[in-house]
């Protein structure tokens, strides 16, 4: 028993930084795939709770409550989809395979696996090289750029958007790679990239040369000039060396956007740079130039170059002061409380979604779009942030008593939830009463 705990962790470990074989990695098709990144979920939990003691032990900045929340809070809005529709990506990538193959590749050969390796890796350098010197997909990737810290959770922040418009740069690979090769590698690559974004680890000497390692993808996400726009790769950082996209981590990075973000709203950071630019395409004038607000560089405007000039990029260097609304102690741990109970919500969402009314999982979805949203607003000190998260929690309570099958509601799990959702409803409501007589006394005369 024990070995076999042991065995798990090891592979687990493995796979997060790539170390796998093609033997044990090669199948014949995608439903016997694994899904690599679901059996990582505790990998990734478990590191994010290590980083901490070893980050006070080097002396560098701890996780913040509020950056964390927006990490967390962006990777789940990023999942959302995966509960209403199927994969963008393979659906589309099966599709090209099926009608347009003109090489059928062995999907049990060495040879095949490591053009899955070199291919996917290729694509991700181009989708993410777009990513940044095309405006629209900015648009959507900007969100994981949003954090003005640098940790294991930042790995987490993903956009809801980018899935729609990253698969068309893989479907190249559709013409010769076997779909279950595909599905390995695109997980692997995105698995590999969860540990390198860390400030616990400096240098990794030779490996440096070929690999993309937490320093090169520090680098990646500064607004430093001398960062930007540099170190696409994914698991390899040759196609930045080859491409010119490369730069070496020099002086102390500062983290985040160009132009950092004021609200911890979870929404807000997945949409900001949208609404941005279509108030950009409304006063530009000319068709013409309209249209290159939508596909040349962020940076861009009539008359400079497709990416915009260095120039306008803030001179900025490190120390930075950060967005840092703070909330007390107790309102910290009742977010990350009902934080835990929307992933063990969004869980069982996922596993048993295939036997839900589309009803029921659009409710779902719409109700953990409702939370994050909430505890966006109290993060920000929003006016009416109190009121909202009392709304939401006496809306839960509502549909769990409407809806919910009576073994559950007098199971020890059922009445663990309404305990705790009767316990936030009162504490809001007392939260709103003070609010309202303080605002109360303070317009009387």
């Amino acid at each position: 028993m024990e070995g076999n705990v042991l065995t798990k962790v090891s592979t687990g470990l493995r796979r997060l930084f790539y170390a796998v074989t093609p033997a044990e990695t090669s199948f014949p098709t995608v439903d016997k795939v694994p899904k690599y990144v679901d059996e990582a979920i505790p990998f990734f939990i478990g590191l994010v709770i290590l980083e901490i003691p070893i980050l006070y032990w080097r002396g560098k900045k701890l996780p913040r409550f509020n950056d964390s929340f927006g990490s967390l809070a962006n990777g789940l809005l990023s999942l959302l989809h995966g509960l209403l529709f199927r994969s963008v990506e393979l659906t589309t990538y099966m599709w090209v395979y099926k009608h347009f193959n003109v090489i059928d590749l062995p999907w049990d050969s060495a040879w095949t696996w490591l053009l899955g390796f070199l291919g996917v890796d290729f694509g991700y350098y181009w989708v993410h090289r777009c990513g940044h010197e095309v405006n629209i997909i900015w648009a959507a990737h900007q969100t994981h750029h949003s954090s003005e810290d640098y940790n294991l959770t930042t790995a987490l922040r993903q956009s809801s958007l980018l899935r729609y418009i990253s698969w068309m740069f893989y479907l190249p690979l559709a013409l010769v790679m076997p779909p279950s090769v595909f599905l390995v590698h695109s997980q692997f690559n995105l698995l590999y990239q969860f540990w390198i974004h860390t400030e616990t680890v400096d240098t990794l000497g030779p490996l440096e040369w070929i690999l993309n390692t937490p320093s090169h993808h520090r680098v990646h996400h500064g607004r430093n000039r001398y960062c930007i726009d540099k170190n696409y790769g994914g698991t390899l950082i040759i196609f930045d060396r080859i491409f010119g996209t490369f730069a070496k981590e020099q002086e102390e990075v500062v983290y985040g956007l160009v132009h950092p973000l004021t609200s911890w709203d979870p929404i807000n950071a997945q949409l900001c740079h949208l609404k941005y630019m279509w108030s950009v395409f409304k006063e530009t004038r000319g068709m013409q130039n309209k249209l290159a607000v939508l596909w040349k560089g962020p940076g861009w405007a009539p008359g400079k170059p497709r990416t915009g000039l260095i120039e306008d990029i803030p001179d900025i260097h490190a120390p930075q002061a950060k967005f840092d609304r703070q909330l007390p102690l107790w309102t910290n741990l009742y977010i990350w409380t009902h934080m835990l109970l929307l992933i063990v919500f969004y869980g069982v969402l996922a596993h048993y979604k295939s036997e839900l009314s589309p009803y029921i999982t659009l409710a779902g979805v719409l109700f953990i779009v409702l939370t994050l949203s909430s505890f966006g607003a109290l993060y920000d000190h929003r006016p009416r942030a109190s009121l909202q998260e009392l709304l939401r929690c006496a809306f839960l309570l509502l549909i769990v008593n409407g809806t919910a099958a009576s073994s559950f509601i007098s199971s020890i799990h059922g009445q663990a939830l309404i305990a705790i959702y009767l316990a936030s409803c009162a504490i809001w409501l007392f939260v709103c009463l003070r609010q309202f007589s303080v605002k109360f006394k303070s317009k009387s005369p």
